[in-house]
């Protein structure tokens, strides 16, 4: 990658690399273009590169020579050098997870001196150098702001409220890690000796004027050189950031260092900007510095509240004032499960394997939810893509792995975390990581590309079915119901299917296997043909054992997405002969809930609903062939009054009314004579015991044929009160037309319905013989007007005559 970049790259490029071609350091790495510079006055230019040996990206630390032979005079050459490479001997002496990581130790040749590190992406005055310039640019006085320092490079980086609290965080543990193990004072803490990292952590770095403490006491102070213009800037400290007991008194302790955080911190918060701007001159020092508690306070609101307090003890002239480094880490602050576990995960290499899994699956999953999408691409996911590669934690850490492929766009996805994913599909994995991809790869489908499906993926799901562990398994089951509209019909009906019924097969006793199993049949019949439906599908449902709830709702499902569509191929005859006598002894299943019963019983109804329509309609166009009679006859018989069973009632307090004659009656009498009532012919013919109807309904041809038969006469209910329901208001009854009364005719009655003095009330248990014999005792009492139109010696009634013709009839065959 960095050799086209080189052979591509300008002739002004290729003369700035000259030096670093002759450097022994190239022949381990391959370096690219320069990124930033840090160290004293810049010396130190910063390209990125990776190593040869296994590509591991890096960056390479490069000071040439013959900056101090044209800056200075030529025998401070040898000065500068000496300082620069003790610095990093001093980083490879101190190893330390907040220093700066040295991975190849110095080279130098003529023109260089090099060295490699982990991968750098600025100084963090580089950063300020950015923000500073913004900052004039936009300030309206932006000409009267102070020029920027020569030499830095501008490098873009806009930090976040939570990398701000866990990059000085770092530092202070940087400085507690020096003055308390160390038993050395910094003296150069400032923007160009902290280093951040391509994964967002800073690191301290610059070690060219350490002191050592013979202890660690808090106020233990040793004499120092303050910093004078009779000297080279390249080897003296900052004085922007230098504690003022260094530059007036000659002295310096551990405080010095604290002070010269409070500096970095109030540069923080100041776009960039020092509070002082000394210019290299140890005058305007001084004057800025009597100033310095007005400055504070101008930038103290911009401070965070939980550091306020803190930034003004570190500026504190007194050194007693200020906290230590060790205090300041127990600021409350810094006292954030985001930042703790950001933390943890720089010094994860020191932990074991199963300190890693717990953080992996509780810490860490716990907290990216909260952590800015920004810092898991940059800080997050080197750590992770690291550990991938080692199966001891591979299932552990693929927790985090898979929150952050499900929370990322398509090109994060595709850029960042896809290659990695490639070499775990086809490499070796224990058996919780292969369950915990195959459980979740319905995650990783959504992202992946789909020609990437089918070639590496897919593959890694098809060798699950065949794998000797029954998780596996299982894993592999629920995948594919999980990702069923990723696989196409083929697959399904040669792979998927025979590799599931081998392991029904093979595994029949395993409730949640079964389950699964059941599962991945439901989510694969929509690609299935009718014919395997019924001859692989259906003999499997036959054979499972309903002792399950889940197991029975799992093969109920089945059957109801199959009721749903006749491509399915569930006939009538496999509900009723196959599956219904499968599925109707559990409804009697005392292990399932008031739900799992209500489920079975609808899928039941729905079954045996289609078998009553589908038999209805076969035995329709079966009756539709027959005779006519013979097609009414079933329907008559079916609403016969014979086959029509009323249950007995009892009516208290009737009473029967006398039934009158009809007016059809009254107008025939009218117009006949009597001598035709008299006549043989009427009451004659005993041999045919008809006769006397016969003639009847000859005689009157308009009579109905209710009047020719002897029914129950007109009945009126009493009501018990005069409040009673159905009571009219005047006392009456209400009047009920007659069969036989006329069209216009309407008859009151004054029949006294009211219960009998007594109280008690008339025996009706035997209801329907009591009318009966009423009804005939009602018949023999009318008048003979009754029949014949009100005549008044005539015989007795045309009824009473009919009775005594059939009494002397059968008498005589007695």
């Amino acid at each position: 990658m960095f050799s086209k970049l080189r052979s591509g790259s300008s002739g002004g490029d290729r003369d700035l690399r000259a030096p670093l071609d002759t450097n022994p350091i190239t022949n381990f790495f391959e370096v690219g273009k320069q990124i930033a510079n840090a160290g004293p006055e810049f010396v130190w230019k910063i390209y990125e590169a990776y190593r040869k040996s296994d590509g591991r990206e890096c960056s390479v630390f490069v000071f040439e020579k013959r900056c101090a032979e044209k800056l200075h005079k030529p025998k401070r050459k040898e000065t500068v050098t000496e300082i620069l490479r003790n610095s990093i001997k001093e980083l490879e002496l101190y190893k330390h997870p907040k220093l700066l990581l040295v991975l190849h130790n110095i080279e130098e040749c003529d023109n260089t001196l090099a060295f490699a590190s982990e991968p750098v992406y600025a100084s963090l005055a580089n950063i300020f150098a950015f923000q500073e310039a913004v900052t004039t640019t936009s300030s309206p006085g932006g000409t009267q702001q102070p020029p920027m320092k020569p030499g830095v490079m501008q490098r873009e980086y806009n930090f976040l409220d939570i990398e701000h609290k866990y990059g000085l965080l770092q530092i202070t543990e940087a400085l507690a890690f020096l003055h308390f193990t160390g038993h050395v004072i910094h003296k150069n803490v400032c923007p160009g000796s902290i280093l951040v990292t391509k994964r967002g952590t800073w690191k301290l770095a610059g070690m060219e004027f350490v002191e050592k403490l013979h202890d660690a006491q808090d106020g233990q102070e040793v004499p120092c050189q303050p910093w004078t213009s009779r000297l080279s800037k390249m080897v003296q400290p900052n004085l922007d950031y230098m504690a003022p007991e260094c530059q007036q008194q000659s002295k310096c302790s551990m405080m010095s260092d604290m002070f010269s955080l409070g500096m970095i911190m109030c540069a923080i918060f100041n776009n960039g900007r020092s509070l002082i701007q000394a210019n290299y001159s140890s005058s305007a020092y001084s004057k800025q510095f009597e100033l310095i508690e007005d400055q504070i306070r101008n930038i103290l609101p911009r401070v965070p509240a939980g550091l306020q307090e803190c930034v003004l003890r570190l500026m504190n002239k007194d050194i007693r004032q200020r906290p230590t480094a060790q205090l300041l880490m127990l600021l409350k602050f810094f006292d954030d499960p985001l930042v703790q576990a950001l933390q943890y995960l720089d010094t994860i290499m020191m932990k074991d394997p199963t300190q890693k899994s717990h953080f992996y699956r509780n810490t860490l999953k716990d907290a990216l939810p909260y952590i800015p999408k920004k810092l898991w691409y940059q800080h997050i996911w080197p750590s992770l893509r690291q550990e991938m590669c080692s199966q001891e934690v591979l299932a552990a850490v693929l927790q985090p792995v898979l929150f952050i492929v499900q929370e990322s766009t398509v090109d994060e996805y595709e850029t960042f975390i896809l290659h990695n994913l490639r070499q775990i599909f086809s490499a070796p994995k224990t058996v919780q990581a292969a369950v915990t991809i195959l459980e979740n790869l319905h995650i990783i489908l959504e992202k992946t590309p789909r020609e990437e499906i089918n070639s590496e993926v897919l593959p890694m799901l098809y060798n699950a079915f065949d794998s000797p562990t029954i998780q596996v398994q299982n894993a592999a089951l629920i995948a594919v119901t999980n990702i069923s509209e990723y696989l196409d019909e083929s697959a399904i009906k040669m792979i998927i299917l025979p590799k599931t019924k081998i392991i029904y097969q093979n595994n029949q006793n395993d409730l949640k296997l079964v389950s699964n199993v059941l599962s991945c049949i439901e989510r694969s019949l929509d690609r299935l043909d009718k014919s395997q439906i019924i001859d692989e599908i259906m003999p499997l449902l036959h054979e499972i054992r309903l002792n399950d709830p889940m197991v029975i709702l799992r093969v109920v499902n089945i059957y109801r997405l199959m009721l749903s569509d006749k491509k399915y191929g569930l006939s009538v005859n496999l509900m009723a002969t196959k599956v219904m006598p499968h599925l109707i002894p559990q409804t009697v299943n005392p292990s399932l809930n008031l739900e799992q019963f209500t489920v079975l019983i609808e899928v039941l109804q729905d079954m045996l609903d289609q078998i009553d329509r589908n038999q209805r309609n076969k035995l329709k166009l079966d009756n539709l062939s027959l005779p006519s009679p013979e097609r009414h006859r079933p329907l008559r018989h079916q609403y016969s009054s014979d086959n029509m069973h009323v249950p007995p009632f009892n009516i208290p307090n009737l009473r029967i009314e006398q039934r009158k004659t009809s007016s059809a009656e009254d107008m025939q009498r009218k117009n006949s004579t009597g001598g035709i009532l008299s006549g043989s012919w009427w009451f004659g013919g005993p041999s045919s015991p008809d006769s006397n109807f016969l003639r009847v309904a000859n005689a009157f041809p308009n009579r109905r044929l209710s009047d020719n038969t002897l029914m129950t006469p007109k009945i009126r209910i009493a009501p018990s009160c005069a409040s009673s329901p159905g009571g009219t208001p005047g006392g009456g009854l209400p009047i009920r037309r007659h069969s036989s009364i006329g069209p216009q005719e309407r008859r009151g009655s004054t029949v006294n319905l009211s219960p009998p003095t007594g109280g008690s009330m008339p025996n009706t248990s035997s209801s329907v013989p009591f009318l009966l014999s009423s009804s005939m005792q009602s018949i023999r009492s009318r008048r003979p007007s009754a029949a014949f139109g009100g005549s008044q010696g005539g015989s007795s009634g045309l009824l009473q005559q009919l009775g005594s013709g059939m009494y002397q009839f059968f008498g005589g065959r007695q």
